[in-house]
């Protein structure tokens, strides 16, 4: 009689394929859809409204941050099989505390704005009044966490959506006709360079609690160990390339309307793009894309914030479904009764950028603790990368801070 082999006692066993390379995409979607909002729409065209096609250098250079962040973090949980705030208290007790309430607020903030979005793009669709089209896009966000199979479907709408951006962006870029080449050469040699934007934009695409959507999901989903280390970079250079992609459509399209002298309404500067460059049907493009940024954002802010106190309450993580549902619908109340101008987008992104040394340095510390990753050897290079990003990021951020981010308010 032939006995079964045991599997080690602390050996997780191996995934399918199939459903882990689903649950990795969806992870890798959840995290590029977090980012793609009307505040990532709204400060990739004030940007490029202020630097042309020198904000491809920006783009670059955000990119190459992105990445070392993201890879660090994603790996480190998955490694550590511990969310981000657990990480941080092992670190040092109470830091987990602190992290969760910066990145609970920046995701409240986010959120009011990210629903608000909603709002204006089922105005540009239908018509109907944006405080109307929010409160419809919220009864959507909350009807994906009522249904049993709530991780599955929140993935599945993440993929739909980030396709649904991407496609209708990339046809707003040909009907722009915009100076590529041009592009191409000051991405690497551009005349200008804003801290700011930079800041900004790292900030908008894995500052705050964007980066940790895809890797809190990943935990979720069962994705643990270091034996996942090879599927998890890819989904986490995959999640930084959707978001990029989508950036550098926005940007091409908003430089092909720069390019023609046609001038931006400051009032809505990422629905003025799409009109400009496609007429009436470009604006109701963009009031496709508006809302699907804006609601896959939603949820992956309620998620992801939600799954930041989740650990350190356990009436949250009783109720972890019901405490989303409610950060959705206070997102919702204070839209309607406050509204969101353009500058707080730009604002509450640049904060972001200055909450990410703070959880990448954790997390980088963390990973030389054997009581939280045990054997595992974190690469050098990946230490030296994520720490050239928060030392980068620190600076930026703080530069920016009292001397940029005063005059946006003047």
């Amino acid at each position: 009689m032939q006995l079964k082999k045991e599997q080690p006692k602390n050996a997780a066993l191996p995934l399918q394929k199939k459903s882990n390379w689903s649950l990795l995409l969806g992870a890798a979607f959840l995290m590029a859809t977090s980012a793609i909002g009307p505040g990532f729409l709204t400060q990739t065209t004030v940007f490029t409204q202020q630097l042309a096609a020198s904000f491809g250098f920006v783009i670059l250079v955000s990119i190459l941050l992105d990445i070392g962040a993201q890879l660090n973090i994603w790996r480190i949980l998955v490694v550590s099989e511990k969310r981000a705030q657990d990480v941080a208290n092992m670190v040092f007790p109470g830091l987990g505390y602190v992290l969760a309430f910066l990145i609970v607020l920046g995701g409240l903030a986010f959120n009011i704005g990210n629903i608000a979005g909603a709002g204006l793009g089922a105005n540009v669709i239908f018509g109907v009044s944006p405080e109307m089209g929010a409160l419809y896009s919220c009864v959507i966000a909350v009807a994906i966490f009522v249904v049993k199979e709530a991780g599955k479907l929140m993935d599945r709408f993440a993929q739909i959506m980030g396709f649904v951006m991407i496609g209708l962006t990339l046809y707003v870029v040909f009907t722009a006709n915009p100076p590529v080449g041009e592009a191409a050469v000051k991405s690497f040699f551009p005349e200008k360079i804003d801290m700011l934007a930079i800041v900004t934009l790292v900030g908008g695409t894995v500052g705050g609690y964007i980066t940790f959507a895809g890797g809190h999901r990943l935990l979720d989903g069962g994705v643990k160990g270091v034996q996942a280390l090879p599927q998890v970079t890819k989904g986490a250079v995959s999640a930084i390339g959707i978001a990029s992609i989508m950036r550098i459509f926005l940007f091409l399209a908003a430089l092909g309307v720069v390019a023609q002298g046609l001038a931006i309404d400051p009032s809505n500067p990422p629905a003025s793009v799409f009109q400009l460059a496609a007429g009436n049907i470009g604006y109701k493009l963009f009031g496709i894309v508006m809302w699907a940024a804006a609601i896959t954002s939603v949820v992956g802010a309620a998620y992801t914030s939600v799954s930041f106190i989740r650990t350190l309450s356990s009436t949250i993580n009783k109720y972890q479904k019901w405490v989303i549902i409610g950060f959705i619908v206070v997102s919702t109340l204070v839209f309607i009764s406050i509204g969101k101008p353009i500058k707080i987008l730009i604002l509450v992104g640049a904060v972001n950028g200055l909450i990410l040394p703070l959880s990448l340095g954790v997390m980088l510390v963390a990973a030389y603790k054997k009581s939280i990753v045990g054997d595992y050897k974190h690469p050098i290079w990946m230490t030296v990368f994520g720490a050239i990003v928060v030392v980068a990021m620190a600076c930026m951020g703080g530069y920016t801070m009292f001397t940029q981010l005063p005059l946006l308010f003047k």
